[in-house]
């Protein structure tokens, strides 16, 4: 589970994080913030999430070998530049149009994320437009993970929403 909050003031994304880490906690999740490596340190989370371009070399460094090191990326040399010694893994976006980011495309699409499997020397998580549907289809093309946020919070009843999303995909969660 990652905290994306990135508009939200330090301060307010720490106090954010300590209330997802008591709901999370009796569960075992692994909670990770995006953003800087300073603050998921200062926040005692168990790893960041970099935007593209995001050292991910330091972020390692500052936070130690245990640390979940994740990255953005959006093109194939970006995946080919991921360091394994540094990264636990890139997300390849966007491999479909999505509401929660209209005009971020073009779309990777499965043959795209494909592509981003094979490069990259580090597992790829499929991220955007991804619902219980497509989750599969992106675990056939080769993504070790799915990230969903939209479909989700979008739902009706997100329980469930999470639910057919574990049913169809269970080696994603």
């Amino acid at each position: 589970m990652s905290l994306r909050e990135k508009d939200l003031p330090a301060a307010e994304q720490i106090a954010l994080f300590a209330r997802l880490r008591a709901a999370t906690l009796p569960f075992g999740a692994r909670l990770t913030l995006h953003g800087f490596p300073e603050l998921a340190l200062a926040a005692g989370a168990d790893g960041v999430h970099l935007s593209g371009g995001g050292d991910a070399k330091a972020a390692r460094a500052l936070l130690g070998p245990g640390a979940l090191i994740g990255l953005s990326t959006h093109t194939l040399v970006e995946a080919a530049a991921a360091d394994p010694t540094a990264l636990d893994y890139i997300t390849a976006s966007p491999v479909f149009l999505t509401r929660s980011k209209p005009g971020h495309g073009p779309a990777l699409g499965l043959e795209g994320l494909s592509a981003f499997a094979r490069t990259s020397a580090v597992p790829v998580v499929a991220l955007a437009g991804i619902d219980a549907e497509a989750a599969p289809t992106c675990l056939a093309a080769g993504a070790k993970g799915v990230a969903i946020m939209g479909g989700i919070m979008r739902a009706d009843d997100p329980r469930a929403a999470f639910a057919a999303l574990a049913a169809r995909a269970p080696s994603a969660i």
